[in-house]
């Protein structure tokens, strides 16, 4: 039954990242786990978790721990759709679940890596994320990233946990070397 099976995931995310001290192990014992959930149980997404915006990429919220610790989302992306430059604040595993994530990453030039203003990033590399792909990332240093699919690519549907209700993030303005903390609504998209 699909839903026993997102179920199971999100009890077995919870009781891994508690059981982990820091955010690099949290990620390299829960990286498996959504590989896992991906492959082997198609159809685990409910329908709600397919909402998308014609203007936006869509951010579906599917769980949310009681003490905001733990939020997993369901993120999808029509043809175009772009996030602004940004990081997260927490650790993240994210999968693939239909078509190919495009992210473009960005490094920060500077040695003082928290503030908001003088903030020097250059472009880094490129990864495509295929479905069934399972990538990670961790907050110090932070991963500062756009990720989107491009006009010619089919719609994505990408599959995010986060050890923290994210609820907000740093979005990038990288021409004036700037970064604003942004809010943004729990099924909303942005």
């Amino acid at each position: 039954m699909p839903k026993s099976v997102l179920n199971w995931f999100i009890e077995h995310a919870t009781e891994l990242s508690h059981q982990q001290s820091s955010p690099c192990d949290c990620v390299a014992a829960l990286a498996p786990c959504m590989a896992e959930l991906i492959h082997n149980a198609p159809g685990f997404l409910e329908p709600e978790h397919y909402r998308s915006d014609p203007t936006h990429y869509a951010r579906n919220l599917i769980h949310r721990s009681a003490n905001d610790d733990l939020s997993l989302y369901a993120l999808v992306w029509m043809p175009g759709q772009w996030t602004p430059v940004h990081d997260h604040g927490s650790w993240g595993v994210v999968g693939i679940v239909e078509g190919v994530l495009e992210e473009r990453s960005y490094i920060c030039m500077n040695s003082e890596r928290n503030r908001d203003e003088g903030i020097e990033l250059a472009r880094g590399g490129v990864i495509l994320l295929p479905s069934g792909a399972v990538t990670s990332f961790v907050p110090d240093p932070d991963h500062i990233h756009i990720t989107g699919v491009p006009t010619e690519r089919p719609r994505t549907v990408s599959l995010h946990l986060y050890g923290r209700l994210m609820h907000n993030f740093h979005i990038y303005d990288v021409a004036s070397g700037t970064r604003q903390l942004t809010e943004v609504e729990h099924n909303a998209s942005h």
